[in-house]
């Protein structure tokens, strides 16, 4: 089977790519709903983005967020801006993404490809390892969640979701993001860590998040069971 990669193009809105991404959940979950499987399954899709800037925070701070830190981090800041604050279902505490970020959101059955939840974890660490030692750049995992350049400094969070087997949500890797709008946080919720970017650590200027995104897919696709290729596709592109 082929594994689609729809990139969103330009900055896109991080209500939009979820609207995209709770579709094409939908879809698969609707024909594993089925009892006749008569047509075949919808392929698997990673979406990649690169957000305007927004504050997230995942399921376990759902409505604990108080009024004033979301003023906080939706107030006007010199020479970065202003970000949006949005409630997510992944796993994990608040995060950055914006400019300068790869966001990838995997939407597969992972009984399709074999895998156990957290088979799937790995394989999404893996992915971002390969994707960051394709540019040089050498990772490793910690004691805590995401990728990391060393003990300290995190280059990639991670925070999926999972019903009836279906992933949604994915990764944030930091491609040339303005580490500013980390400061503003306990990032992830760990405190005394730091984040770090493929610019940080020496990737040329040359490089831009959708050429990091195509990276990251094909890695994803060389460590899913039954993918034989990538294919790009467009949004509204059927299943």
């Amino acid at each position: 089977m082929k594994l689609r990669h729809l990139h969103l193009p330009g900055l896109t809105h991080y209500t939009h790519a979820s609207k995209v991404q709770h579709q094409l959940v939908t879809k698969l979950l609707a024909y594993k709903a089925k009892s006749d499987y008569s047509s075949p399954p919808p392929r698997p899709t990673i979406i990649t983005a690169e957000f305007h800037p927004v504050y997230t925070c995942g399921r376990r701070e759902v409505g604990n967020v108080s009024r004033e830190q979301i003023d906080y981090l939706t107030e006007e800041v010199p020479d970065l801006g202003k970000a949006e604050f949005r409630e997510a279902l992944r796993g994990g505490q608040t995060t950055f993404h914006g400019p300068g970020q790869l966001v990838a959101y995997p939407i597969l059955d992972l009984k399709r490809h074999g895998l156990t939840a957290r088979c799937y974890v790995n394989l999404l660490e893996s992915a971002v390892m390969n994707t960051c030692a394709h540019f040089g750049v050498q990772t490793q995992r910690t004691d805590n969640p995401g990728v990391w350049t060393d003990d300290t400094h995190k280059i990639c969070a991670l925070g999926v979701h999972l019903r009836r087997n279906v992933t949604s949500h994915g990764i944030g890797l930091n491609v040339h993001t303005d580490m500013g709008w980390f400061e503003r946080i306990v990032a992830c919720g760990l405190e005394g860590k730091k984040t770090t970017s493929l610019r940080l650590e020496g990737v040329g200027a040359v490089v831009g998040v959708k050429e990091v995104g195509d990276v990251f897919v094909r890695m994803m696709g060389e460590g899913l069971k039954g993918v034989e290729a990538v294919e790009m596709i467009e949004e509204g592109d059927g299943g």
